[in-house]
């Protein structure tokens, strides 16, 4: 019989047991903890659209319309139209010929992957790779071959001991260290070697790019080839997931993808705010990108100024290191003092004398805010 109680016990003493905060707010640049106001930067919301009025608007329609729940499986019970309407919207958004909706980007990631990585095929992916895709990988029947952090010659030594059917998979932002992959290598190598090319854009859709379409227009990159992941969880404000990717692509998962095929769909509401939210993107959020990246700009610097290690951040993700998850836990609870909310990141999520505090930051976070975290920081270093 498992020992709940043991593994518990030895999670607490290594500083790695969890435990859920209350939040009796609205998310946004503050929250509300046990009637407390404290500074949230802990949220993905860049650009602060989970509490904009026309997505609230929206959904509130589409709930009278639909009602709540949307009762199966879209094989099962059928198609709303909102899904197809967001899965049109999303494929012109990214430009590319079609779109599937997935309830989360775990769902995407741990569906996409082990139906396109068979037995035969190798999945090739960044060490630190987002954990969907680690588990997707691991639901394959695939060979695994893992390759050095954003290290392109490595990745390449790699592709020629394999001989065929290969599937390079990438985080385009990695969640905790808020550095870009090196995608246009990525996409000449995955040419050169006739392999997949796959990126989980889920932190860049909205952020990164002239426009907001995500890292391949931030990059420049063109190429209808590559499969792209993303959510409307982050900077859409919203909530489910989906791929991007040819037609043939598409229709494959439907019948292949294992989280699709087996899970109960989006609420049509929910479908209709994530249209709603990339409308915003599309034609309003110009000004939301530029306070997000001033914003990135002042905290990163001033961490920066403070001797703190940022690691190689260039994206809202600004990571500070801690070291052990002691230390990690000490600086988190001394910022929760001070009544900033950024939770201690630590193993499994990062190697174990890797641990930090992630700063994530947003469009609507104020220039005191971030001069409050400096401020604090500055205190305790």
């Amino acid at each position: 019989m498992k020992d709940f109680d043991a593994e518990l016990k030895r999670l607490k003493k290594s500083g790695l047991l969890r435990k859920l905060t209350l939040i009796d707010s609205a998310k946004g640049p503050t929250i509300s903890i046990a009637g407390k106001q404290f500074i949230n930067f802990s949220s993905n919301d860049y650009l602060g659209l989970s509490q904009r009025p026309e997505i609230i608007k929206s959904a509130v329609s589409a709930f009278k319309k639909y009602g709540f729940g949307s009762g199966s499986s879209r094989l099962l019970c059928g198609t709303y139209i909102p899904h197809k309407k967001l899965e049109e919207r999303i494929a012109g958004f990214k430009k590319t010929e079609s779109a599937l909706l997935f309830n989360t980007g775990y769902a995407a990631n741990t569906g996409i992957i082990p139906a396109i990585a068979s037995a035969g095929w190798t999945v090739l992916s960044d060490e630190l790779n987002h954990a969907s895709i680690i588990d997707g990988m691991k639901l394959s029947k695939a060979g695994i071959k893992i390759y050095r952090h954003r290290d392109i010659n490595h990745l390449e030594a790699l592709l020629k001991k394999s001989a065929k059917n290969n599937f390079i998979v990438t985080d385009a932002v990695f969640s905790m260290d808020g550095d870009i992959a090196p995608l246009k290598d990525i996409a000449f190598l995955s040419k050169k070697y006739k392999a997949l090319l796959m990126i989980d854009d889920a932190h860049g859709t909205g952020v990164l790019g002239r426009t907001g379409r995500g890292t391949l227009e931030h990059l420049g990159i063109r190429d209808a080839g590559i499969i792209q992941m993303g959510t409307l969880s982050k900077a859409l404000g919203c909530f489910g997931a989906f791929t991007a990717g040819s037609n043939d692509l598409i229709n494959f998962l439907i019948n292949k993808a294992r989280s699709f095929i087996y899970s109960t769909s989006l609420p049509p509401a929910v479908a209709e705010a994530g249209i709603k939210a990339i409308d915003i993107v599309d034609f309003k959020s110009v000004n939301l990108r530029k306070n997000l990246w001033h914003n990135r700009q002042r905290l990163s610097d001033g961490l920066e100024n403070l001797g703190y290690d940022t690691f190689d951040s260039e994206t809202p993700i600004i990571p500070i290191l801690a070291g052990n998850a002691e230390n990690a836990l000490k600086l988190s609870r001394y910022l929760y003092k001070n009544k900033i909310f950024a939770p201690a990141i630590r193993p499994p999520t990062v190697p174990e004398k890797k641990c930090r505090i992630r700063f994530s930051v947003t469009a609507l976070h104020t220039d005191e805010d971030i001069d409050r975290v400096l401020e604090v920081v500055k205190k305790f270093k």
